[in-house]
Protein backbone atom coordinates (compact mmCIF):
# COMPACT_ATOMS: atom_id res chain seq x y z
CA UNK A 1 0.00 0.00 0.00
CA UNK A 2 1.37 3.37 -0.76
CA UNK A 3 1.60 5.95 1.86
CA UNK A 4 -0.80 8.60 2.33
CA UNK A 5 -0.18 12.00 0.62
CA UNK A 6 -0.11 14.96 2.63
CA UNK A 7 -2.25 18.11 1.55
CA UNK A 8 -4.11 16.21 -1.69
CA UNK A 9 -7.10 17.54 -3.33
CA UNK A 10 -9.26 14.79 -5.27
CA UNK A 11 -10.89 16.57 -8.22
CA UNK A 12 -13.77 14.03 -9.98
CA UNK A 13 -14.67 15.10 -13.75
CA UNK A 14 -18.35 14.51 -14.15
CA UNK A 15 -19.64 16.99 -16.59
CA UNK A 16 -18.91 15.21 -19.60
CA UNK A 17 -21.08 14.65 -22.95
CA UNK A 18 -22.05 11.20 -22.36
CA UNK A 19 -22.69 11.04 -26.02
CA UNK A 20 -21.26 7.34 -26.92
CA UNK A 21 -22.87 6.13 -24.01
CA UNK A 22 -26.13 7.83 -24.88
CA UNK A 23 -27.10 8.72 -20.86
CA UNK A 24 -25.14 10.79 -18.31
CA UNK A 25 -22.42 8.43 -17.54
CA UNK A 26 -22.11 9.98 -13.75
CA UNK A 27 -25.41 8.00 -12.83
CA UNK A 28 -24.98 4.93 -14.21
CA UNK A 29 -24.68 2.19 -11.95
CA UNK A 30 -21.82 -0.45 -11.76
CA UNK A 31 -21.34 -3.11 -8.70
CA UNK A 32 -24.49 -1.55 -7.31
CA UNK A 33 -23.45 1.97 -7.22
CA UNK A 34 -23.11 4.98 -9.57
CA UNK A 35 -19.64 5.21 -10.96
CA UNK A 36 -19.87 9.26 -9.73
CA UNK A 37 -20.32 7.18 -6.01
CA UNK A 38 -17.22 4.83 -6.87
CA UNK A 39 -15.07 8.05 -7.96
CA UNK A 40 -16.06 10.38 -4.95
CA UNK A 41 -15.45 7.20 -2.17
CA UNK A 42 -12.35 6.75 -4.10
CA UNK A 43 -10.99 10.08 -3.74
CA UNK A 44 -12.39 10.22 -0.03
CA UNK A 45 -9.54 7.52 0.25
CA UNK A 46 -6.91 8.57 -1.66
CA UNK A 47 -6.98 12.84 -0.83
CA UNK A 48 -8.11 15.00 2.23
CA UNK A 49 -9.80 17.46 0.34
CA UNK A 50 -12.58 16.48 -2.49
CA UNK A 51 -14.31 18.29 -5.20
CA UNK A 52 -16.87 17.03 -8.59
CA UNK A 53 -16.73 19.53 -10.98
CA UNK A 54 -19.36 19.78 -13.83
CA UNK A 55 -21.91 21.41 -14.92
CA UNK A 56 -24.91 22.68 -12.49
CA UNK A 57 -27.29 22.88 -15.95
CA UNK A 58 -26.79 18.90 -16.20
CA UNK A 59 -29.16 18.88 -12.42
CA UNK A 60 -27.30 15.30 -11.71
CA UNK A 61 -28.85 13.35 -8.81
CA UNK A 62 -25.53 13.00 -6.86
CA UNK A 63 -25.38 12.62 -3.22
CA UNK A 64 -22.58 15.80 -3.26
CA UNK A 65 -22.20 18.79 -4.84
CA UNK A 66 -21.08 19.75 -7.94
CA UNK A 67 -19.15 22.96 -8.96
CA UNK A 68 -19.74 24.68 -11.87
CA UNK A 69 -16.39 24.37 -14.06
CA UNK A 70 -17.74 27.82 -15.32
CA UNK A 71 -16.67 27.35 -18.79
CA UNK A 72 -19.22 27.19 -22.07
CA UNK A 73 -17.43 23.88 -23.02
CA UNK A 74 -17.41 20.50 -22.42
CA UNK A 75 -14.31 18.91 -22.12
CA UNK A 76 -11.72 17.80 -19.41
CA UNK A 77 -9.55 20.58 -19.66
CA UNK A 78 -12.42 22.97 -18.21
CA UNK A 79 -12.90 20.63 -15.28
CA UNK A 80 -9.12 20.60 -14.71
CA UNK A 81 -8.97 24.39 -14.29
CA UNK A 82 -11.73 24.61 -11.93
CA UNK A 83 -10.43 21.94 -9.83
CA UNK A 84 -6.98 23.56 -9.52
CA UNK A 85 -8.83 27.33 -8.91
CA UNK A 86 -10.95 26.04 -6.31
CA UNK A 87 -8.53 23.48 -4.07
CA UNK A 88 -7.06 24.45 -1.10
CA UNK A 89 -4.09 22.57 -1.91
CA UNK A 90 -1.72 22.95 -4.30
CA UNK A 91 -1.62 19.71 -5.52
CA UNK A 92 -4.51 17.54 -7.31
CA UNK A 93 -5.18 14.20 -8.82
CA UNK A 94 -8.12 13.98 -11.25
CA UNK A 95 -10.12 11.50 -11.74
CA UNK A 96 -12.99 11.52 -15.00
CA UNK A 97 -15.97 9.64 -13.28
CA UNK A 98 -15.95 6.89 -16.21
CA UNK A 99 -12.57 5.20 -14.89
CA UNK A 100 -13.91 3.27 -11.70
CA UNK A 101 -10.81 0.35 -11.57
CA UNK A 102 -8.71 3.18 -10.65
CA UNK A 103 -6.92 2.49 -7.16
CA UNK A 104 -5.65 4.74 -3.94
CA UNK A 105 -2.39 3.81 -4.49
CA UNK A 106 -2.25 4.54 -7.87
CA UNK A 107 -3.85 8.01 -7.90
CA UNK A 108 -1.23 8.80 -4.73
CA UNK A 109 1.77 7.32 -6.98
CA UNK A 110 1.39 10.13 -9.28
CA UNK A 111 0.48 12.61 -6.65
CA UNK A 112 4.30 11.73 -5.15
CA UNK A 113 5.68 12.27 -8.75
CA UNK A 114 4.31 15.54 -9.88
CA UNK A 115 6.06 18.29 -11.07
CA UNK A 116 3.86 20.57 -13.00
CA UNK A 117 1.82 17.49 -13.47
CA UNK A 118 2.15 13.40 -13.85
CA UNK A 119 0.20 11.02 -15.82
CA UNK A 120 0.29 7.64 -16.89
CA UNK A 121 1.46 8.83 -20.40
CA UNK A 122 1.69 11.99 -22.61
CA UNK A 123 -1.28 10.50 -24.55
CA UNK A 124 -3.21 9.52 -21.64
CA UNK A 125 -3.35 12.74 -18.99
CA UNK A 126 -6.14 11.11 -17.42
CA UNK A 127 -6.35 10.36 -14.58
CA UNK A 128 -3.37 12.66 -13.27
CA UNK A 129 -1.95 14.58 -11.25
CA UNK A 130 -1.53 18.49 -11.69
CA UNK A 131 -0.07 21.78 -9.78
CA UNK A 132 -1.38 25.24 -9.51
CA UNK A 133 2.17 25.76 -11.51
CA UNK A 134 0.54 24.18 -14.25
CA UNK A 135 -2.90 26.94 -14.22
CA UNK A 136 -1.24 29.81 -16.22
CA UNK A 137 -0.90 27.20 -19.41
CA UNK A 138 -4.06 25.61 -18.65
CA UNK A 139 -5.98 28.85 -18.22
CA UNK A 140 -4.52 30.10 -21.67
CA UNK A 141 -5.37 27.58 -23.69
CA UNK A 142 -8.89 27.04 -22.62
CA UNK A 143 -9.62 30.50 -23.18
CA UNK A 144 -7.81 30.14 -26.60
CA UNK A 145 -10.49 27.58 -27.67
CA UNK A 146 -7.48 24.34 -27.88
CA UNK A 147 -8.77 22.45 -25.52
CA UNK A 148 -6.30 18.86 -25.77
CA UNK A 149 -4.99 18.46 -22.13
CA UNK A 150 -2.08 15.83 -24.04
CA UNK A 151 -1.26 19.16 -26.23
CA UNK A 152 -0.81 21.14 -23.04
CA UNK A 153 1.34 18.83 -21.71
CA UNK A 154 3.87 19.82 -24.16
CA UNK A 155 4.28 22.78 -22.37
CA UNK A 156 4.72 21.86 -18.73
CA UNK A 157 7.19 19.86 -16.63
CA UNK A 158 5.51 16.60 -16.57
CA UNK A 159 6.28 13.14 -15.07
CA UNK A 160 5.48 9.91 -16.68
CA UNK A 161 4.57 6.86 -14.47
CA UNK A 162 3.55 3.65 -15.36
CA UNK A 163 0.00 2.77 -14.45
CA UNK A 164 -1.25 -0.54 -15.05
CA UNK A 165 -2.86 -0.32 -18.06
CA UNK A 166 -5.92 -2.61 -16.43
CA UNK A 167 -6.62 0.02 -14.41
CA UNK A 168 -7.22 2.87 -16.98
CA UNK A 169 -9.93 0.44 -18.80
CA UNK A 170 -12.67 3.67 -19.27
CA UNK A 171 -16.52 3.22 -19.97
CA UNK A 172 -17.84 5.34 -23.27
CA UNK A 173 -20.46 2.80 -23.72
CA UNK A 174 -23.45 0.64 -22.61
CA UNK A 175 -21.74 -2.52 -23.46
CA UNK A 176 -18.41 -2.11 -21.85
CA UNK A 177 -19.94 -1.16 -18.85
CA UNK A 178 -21.23 -4.17 -18.94
CA UNK A 179 -18.52 -5.91 -19.70
CA UNK A 180 -17.12 -4.78 -16.40
CA UNK A 181 -20.10 -5.80 -14.98
CA UNK A 182 -20.33 -9.50 -15.84
CA UNK A 183 -16.41 -10.62 -14.63
CA UNK A 184 -17.74 -9.05 -10.95
CA UNK A 185 -20.84 -11.13 -11.03
CA UNK A 186 -19.22 -14.53 -12.42
CA UNK A 187 -16.18 -14.24 -9.84
CA UNK A 188 -17.73 -14.22 -7.01
CA UNK A 189 -19.95 -16.77 -5.22
CA UNK A 190 -23.51 -16.47 -5.20
CA UNK A 191 -23.56 -13.07 -7.89
CA UNK A 192 -21.61 -10.87 -5.25
CA UNK A 193 -20.88 -7.82 -6.66
CA UNK A 194 -17.91 -6.32 -4.54
CA UNK A 195 -14.42 -5.91 -6.05
CA UNK A 196 -11.16 -5.80 -5.01
CA UNK A 197 -8.72 -3.19 -4.85
CA UNK A 198 -5.66 -5.52 -4.59
CA UNK A 199 -4.28 -4.25 -8.10
CA UNK A 200 -0.88 -3.84 -9.13
CA UNK A 201 0.45 -0.58 -7.56
CA UNK A 202 3.02 2.44 -9.86
CA UNK A 203 6.16 2.76 -8.12
CA UNK A 204 8.88 5.70 -8.35
CA UNK A 205 11.34 3.22 -10.32
CA UNK A 206 9.13 3.00 -13.46
CA UNK A 207 8.48 6.94 -13.91
CA UNK A 208 10.10 8.97 -16.72
CA UNK A 209 10.68 13.09 -17.08
CA UNK A 210 9.08 14.64 -20.22
CA UNK A 211 10.79 18.66 -20.16
CA UNK A 212 8.39 21.23 -21.73
CA UNK A 213 8.47 21.18 -25.38
CA UNK A 214 6.94 23.18 -28.08
CA UNK A 215 7.33 20.49 -31.13
CA UNK A 216 3.91 18.91 -31.98
CA UNK A 217 2.95 15.82 -33.59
Amino acid sequence: MAPPVAGLTGVLLVGGASARFGRPKPVAQLWGRTLAEIGWDLLGEACDERIAVGKEKDRLDLPFPVLDDGSKVRAPLAGVVAGLRAAKHDLCVVLPVDCPLVTADALRALARDCADAAVPSLDAPLPGAYRRSALPVLERRLAARELALRDALRELDVRELRVDPALLVNVNTPAELEALQRPAIDARPGGETNRSRSAPVPTSETSTSSSPSTNST
